[in-house]
């Protein structure tokens, strides 16, 4: 994948996962109420923290049993899977109107500064596990195709997605959501989540090709 491509993607992905509201969108709703706009980036910072972690586990260890064939094209074909779920999921949701500005800010009150919420509210989200052990560890193989830059154009890319929907967030909330309806979020929504059934589609591909290499 070319590597305009590749932070292209992963910032529409990550962009993706970050507009379905969360544990992470409702703590920064919270202490954005409390201190401003600055909380958006602190919580991105916190949970970046942990994604980074996760990524130098993928590139230093994992990553490399999750480069074999075997390994890559079985996360491939899971990770499509996943995709679709995930893609399905958004656009079901956004069409049965479901999907509201007013969800964000509904997971109660946080005893911790927005660093540490960022930090907490990730490692306390299942599917943040899921995600990273099937779609992200595909996509970190799919970087390392690339070496080292590859791996910050991924990273760049996908942590990119959650500041500025964060940021979005935040910026709605101070300025009493004035510049979007409900029905743009939905068609958002939408787009993005036809473009995980895109994204799914070339994943699975991929994934099936890397096996039937095992069979030549």
């Amino acid at each position: 994948m070319d590597p305009v491509l590749l932070f292209s993607t992963a910032f529409i992905i990550g962009l993706s996962g970050a507009l379905m509201p969360g544990p992470v969108t409702a703590v920064t709703a919270e202490h954005t109420i409390k201190r401003g706009v600055i909380a958006a980036p602190l919580v991105t910072l916190g949970h970046g923290v942990i994604e980074i972690m996760v990524v130098a586990l993928l590139v230093f260890g994992l990553g490399r049993f999750m480069a074999e064939p075997g390994v890559a094209g079985v996360i491939g074909i899971i990770g499509g899977a996943v995709l679709i779920w995930l893609g399905w999921g958004m656009i079901s949701s956004a069409r049965s109107g479901a999907l509201s500005l007013d969800q964000v800010g509904n997971g109660g009150k946080s005893t911790v500064g927005p660093f540490s919420a960022g930090i907490l509210t990730t490692l306390a989200n299942p599917y943040w596990f899921l995600w990273w052990a099937t779609v992200g560890a595909g996509y970190v193989a799919l970087s390392q195709q690339h070496g080292l830059l590859g791996v910050l154009l991924f990273f760049s890319g996908h942590i990119l997605a959650d500041l500025s929907w964060l940021l979005v967030i935040a910026v709605l909330l101070v300025t009493g959501k004035k510049f979007i309806s409900d029905r743009i979020y939905s068609g958002v929504v939408t787009v993005l989540g036809a473009f995980l059934m895109v994204m799914a589609a070339y994943f699975f591909w991929m994934g099936v090709a890397w096996v039937a290499r095992l069979a030549v």
